[in-house]
Formats: C-alpha cells, sequence, structure tokens
C-alpha cells in the first residue's frame, strides 16, 4: 500500500484519480481574438477569421469539438476536486482524510484469481505469473482504489449544486417551419439534414420518434434536405416528391412512408405513394415534373456543406453537431445539457425581473 499513499503538498486530484498539471491552474494566455492578426506578410495581416475560413467548415467545427471535449474532460476533473473538497470543509477533516477513510480503506485486496485474470489479459507471454503477481496485485489495486475515489465524487457531486457553464461550440442552422414535427414551441430543436435513400438515415428515424416521445413537448425535428446524389440517385427525386406533398400539408405523412421501404423510391412508387396518403394526383404530378422545389432542395445543401455536413444524417441539436446514425445516449446528452441551460436562463430571467 505505500505505493497508494498521499505526499505532502501533492495535488488533491490524486483524490479522485485526476491527473491534472499544476500548469491547468495558473492563469490561460488570452489567445488571439477573431478580428487580430495571427500573423503579419509584408505589413498585411493576417485575422483569425481568415485562418478559420481557410480551415472550411468542416474542420474548423472538428477543431473546436475537440477543444471543448478536452476542456469538458478537464472541468470534469476540476468539479470532482471541488465537490470532494467542499465535502471535507463540511465535515471539518482534511480531503486526503476524507478520501482514507470513505474509499481507501474500503478497497479491497485482488484476489489471485483477480491478480491471475488480470495477468492473463495483459498478454504477457514472456513474463512468469509468479515472478510479477505481486507487482501486477499492487498495479490492481492502485486502480481499484482510483475507480472507486471517481465513483465516491461522482456520488458527491450529486448531493451538489453544480452550475456547468462551459458549452459545445455551435452552428446557426435555419430550417423550415412548415416541416417541423413535434411542439413548435419546444425549447430543443434538432435539425436533421437527411436523404430518403440513406440507409442510415432510415436507422436513425426510430430514434428520432423515440426522442419525441421521451422529450414531449421539449423536442422537436425539423427536416432539411441532403440527398447524396452521386451514390443514392433517387435521392433527389424523393426528396422533390416529399416537398410537393408538403404543398398539400402531408410532407410528414409522405415521408414516413418513403422511410417505411426505402426500395420504393422510382416515380411510379412516388405516384403511388401520394395516392395512397390521399394526395391530389394531378397537382402532385404537376409539382413534381416541374421540379418546383429542386432550387429549395438545392439552398439545403448549400447551407448543410456550410454548416459542415459531409454525409447523412447529420443533426444539430440546438446547433451543437452530431454527425452519423448515432444511439439515442449520444442524443440525449446533447439534450440534457441543452434542457439544463434553458432551465438556468429561465430562472435567471426571472430573477432579474424580481
Amino acid at each position: 500500500m505505500s505505493s497508494l499513499k498521499f505526499t505532502k503538498g501533492a495535488l488533491l486530484s490524486v483524490l479522485v484519480c485526476l491527473a491534472i498539471p499544476p500548469s491547468c491552474l495558473a492563469q490561460p494566455t488570452p489567445s488571439a481574438s477573431k478580428g487580430n492578426p495571427v500573423a503579419m506578410v509584408a505589413g498585411q495581416p493576417i485575422t483569425e477569421d481568415e485562418l478559420w475560413e481557410t480551415l472550411g467548415p468542416q474542420q474548423s467545427m472538428q477543431l473546436r469539438n475537440q477543444e471543448y471535449e478536452a476542456k469538458s474532460r478537464a472541468l470534469e476533473n476540476l468539479i470532482r476536486l471541488r465537490v470532494v473538497q467542499a465535502e471535507a470543509k463540511k465535515l471539518g477533516i482534511t480531503p486526503e482524510k476524507l478520501v482514507e477513510r470513505e474509499v481507501d480503506s474500503k478497497v479491497p485486496e485482488p484476489s489471485d484469481r483477480e491478480v491471475e485474470a488480470y495477468f492473463l489479459g495483459q498478454g504477457n507471454a514472456n513474463a512468469r505469473f509468479d515472478d510479477v503477481k505481486e507487482q501486477i496485485r499492487t498495479t490492481l489495486k492502485s486502480v481499484m482504489v482510483q475507480k472507486a475515489r471517481q465513483k465516491y465524487a461522482d456520488g458527491l457531486r450529486k448531493k451538489t449544486e453544480v452550475v456547468v457553464f462551459l458549452r459545445q461550440p455551435t452552428v446557426d442552422v435555419g430550417y423550415d417551419a412548415a416541416r417541423v414535427r413535434g411542439g413548435p414551441q419546444a425549447p430543443v430543436t434538432i435539425v436533421e439534414f437527411s436523404d430518403f435513400q440513406c440507409p442510415f438515415c432510415k436507422q436513425s428515424e426510430g430514434t428520432l420518434k423515440d426522442l419525441l416521445a421521451k422529450y414531449d413537448g421539449q423536442v422537436k425535428i425539423a427536416w432539411r434536405d441532403f440527398p447524396l446524389r452521386e451514390i443514392h440517385p433517387l435521392a433527389q427525386t424523393a426528396a422533390e416528391a416529399a416537398r410537393c406533398a408538403g404543398d398539400q400539408g402531408k410532407f410528414w405523412e409522405f415521408h414516413d412512408v418513403l422511410f417505411a421501404d426505402q426500395s420504393k423510391l422510382k416515380e411510379a412508387d412516388l405516384l403511388a405513394s401520394a395516392k395512397a396518403i390521399g394526395l391530389n394526383e394531378k397537382s402532385f404530378r404537376s409539382c413534381l415534373a416541374g421540379g418546383k422545389f429542386k432550387s429549395k432542395i438545392d439552398a439545403d445543401l448549400e447551407d448543410g456543406r456550410k454548416a459542415g455536413v459531409v454525409g447523412t444524417p447529420g443533426f444539430f441539436i440546438n446547433g451543437v453537431f452530431l454527425s452519423g446514425a448515432q444511439p439515442p445516449a449520444d442524443f440525449e446528452k446533447i439534450i440534457d445539457n441543452q434542457l439544463a441551460t434553458t432551465r438556468m436562463q429561465s430562472r435567471a430571467a426571472n430573477a432579474a425581473t424580481k
């Protein structure tokens, strides 16, 4: 156990298996604002705005997300640190003593079976188990203690008021109010760039419907077209047909029919689907034949590309980008954060009016 003892003056982050370097506690160096120059060439400035523009929407969004993820992980570590400090102060003991009493002393020694399983899992073909058994036992105990410390800190956090102001980077993406599913006043809007012939888009439809049910009145879905014409030759016509159905107030009914069977996207199938949901066939045929909505679909594609969409489906949850057919938990994490922000802003507004 000697390797697990606290050294005098060590950072408290070790209490919760965090590795926060001292530099994290220093005053950060301010970065250049977007209008300030990042270089000068023959007396002419290159601004950060120009730099981001050169990177393009996809790469700049990727970099901003990477920055957010790094900051988010560091912030979680600092929050764990602070909740342990707060609990220790409340009990009138040092944080080190608190963690030793509540965590370290309760972690059992790894059994021989656990040690052997750990050894086998490492694939140490050139080592003899008996030679490294005690070293592995120490390592495994350290891992168990670290996990227990983090679990303890996370448990304290649930009982502590914690408000997080750090926000994921967002993109301002508009949408057509005529193609929105869910309560129009919902505080969270998921703007979906999608393709009727895309199998991953079909896969995501079930997730979106479940989210609408789970967050009833809190989430709405807004559709935008992003037909991948090069690989999905029927997607463009399907998108135009859905728009034509929307002309008669049945966009979502037609949308559901298209995704119900993606093998039926040829023009004859589209006409049959229009008839099946009760559209005026003459108006529908005229709309489709005349290419009424082609330019608007082109506009959706352009807006999507500018926002960083390169494939389908692509989602912007209150502007936070989520790419691909992701599991419900990924959507829920962003939605919950957005709802928490809305509640916080509402409380602040109410407080300001009192």
